[in-house]
């Protein structure tokens, strides 16, 4: 839904949507299948484990043909029953498969296939401008202070370059501007050579109808070093309640708002546990975020509190960090046009324990609301307790003093 442009109103948002990119047809990362019998029935009583082992050490899989990218594999294997973690690389592999295609029933299964050929299809025929852009080099992509911080690597460095103008939102210089105007030329590029094929392009989600999926013509190495090398060290400090030391996967697209493109964005929240939001550019007016406080699946409809209400003007090569459940929306860009680079972070691990787990006060604002509120009727009720076993006279002192 979108907004009317007020700074006071505001609506409820709705509930979560799979916005054409979802966790689960989204986090396949190989080309092929791994062997083995894949009709062999989960066993429910193999679990993974709440807290991982921090002593073992995971396999790498990046040699293996998967259906998931090999880094899930390798983020998933510390949790492991330890009767798991001594066996052979392919019996983990098939044990962890099995516990990722629980989210991907035999449809899902076909259509992320089919994705895998259409981006196959894309990536055949289409000649990339800036070739550069499809490695990661740090010291020409961001600036200085920004990549001190990582290789630092401390909450004060992060801290030191960072500001938190509303609680969980995260803005920093992160992006050169040479960098920015390359990933534009490289986007305009891609769309010219769409137009000039006549190819049909899958749009990064339902609600913008313009934009592109950068993992879909070859930009997925660089966005998983983006994620993994930058943006998981800061998600680890800041996010850890949502699975931000554990990011395995992503989606990555660019945005377009202005005239003859997306005007503004409604009242949402991603599929992601951590989002990174940056303006490449152009010159624009309008196109604000809003944001309203964080919310669990059950109260993503309740309404905000004071604190939580936020709004943030876009800066060309400024992020924005925020968890994937902070409800935000994007207002109407008035003139020109603004281009911005997403990056949804996702943790298959953080997934798989959130269907065992009740309370999320640690990052829902209503579910720690709720929490304060149970908390502090407790201890009214106790005090009331003591006060009714308490001596008749002491009890006439306290009401003489009330009164």
């Amino acid at each position: 839904m979108s907004t009317d442009g007020s700074g006071d109103r505001r609506e409820d948002p709705p509930p979560p949507q799979n916005n054409g990119s979802g966790a689960i047809a989204s986090i396949g990362g190989g080309n092929g299948v791994v062997s083995g019998d894949s009709s062999r029935p989960f066993v429910p009583s193999q679990r993974l484990r709440l807290n991982p082992n921090k002593d073992h050490k995971p396999d790498n899989y990046d040699d293996l043909q998967l259906d998931f990218n090999p880094s899930i594999f390798s983020s998933l294997e510390p949790y492991l029953p330890p009767s798991m973690l001594s066996v052979s690389r392919e019996a983990k592999v098939q044990f962890m498969r099995e516990i990722l295609l629980r989210y991907l029933p035999q449809g899902e299964q076909t259509r992320a296939q089919r994705h895998r050929e259409y981006r196959q299809k894309i990536i055949s025929n289409y000649q990339p401008l800036h070739r550069e852009l499809y490695a990661m080099h740090p010291a020409t992509f961001f600036v200085p202070q920004f990549l001190k911080a990582i290789n630092d690597n401390t909450e004060e460095g992060f801290r030191s370059i960072m500001s938190e103008p509303s609680p969980g939102v995260y803005t920093f210089e992160m992006f050169q501007p040479h960098f920015c105007e390359l990933l534009l030329h490289e986007v305009e590029n891609f769309e010219n050579w769409v137009n000039e094929a006549k190819f049909r392009i899958m749009r990064p989600n339902t609600m913008n109808k313009f934009g592109a999926v950068l993992d879909d013509f070859g930009l997925e190495t660089m966005l998983d070093k983006l994620m993994e090398g930058f943006i998981r060290p800061i998600s680890k400090v800041f996010f850890s309640e949502v699975g931000g030391s554990t990011l395995d996967s992503h989606h990555g697209f660019v945005v377009e708002y202005g005239k003859d493109r997306d005007v503004d964005l409604g009242f949402h929240v991603d599929d992601s546990e951590v989002t990174l939001n940056v303006c490449l550019g152009k010159e624009f007016s309008g196109g604000e975020l809003f944001f309203r406080g964080t919310r669990c699946d059950k109260h993503v409809n309740t309404g905000s509190q004071s604190e939580e209400i936020f709004d943030y003007s876009h800066v060309p090569g400024k992020a924005v960090l925020h968890r994937g459940r902070h409800r935000h929306g994007a207002r109407a860009t008035t003139a020109g046009h603004r281009i911005n680079l997403l990056l949804w972070c996702r943790s298959s691990v953080f997934r798989e324990m959130k269907k065992y787990q009740k309370d999320f006060s640690s990052w829902c604002g209503e579910c720690n609301r709720e929490k304060n509120e149970r908390q502090r009727m407790s201890i009214a009720a106790t005090k009331l307790v003591k006060f009714f076993h308490t001596p008749t006279h002491t009890q006439a002192k306290v009401c003489q003093c009330i009164t």
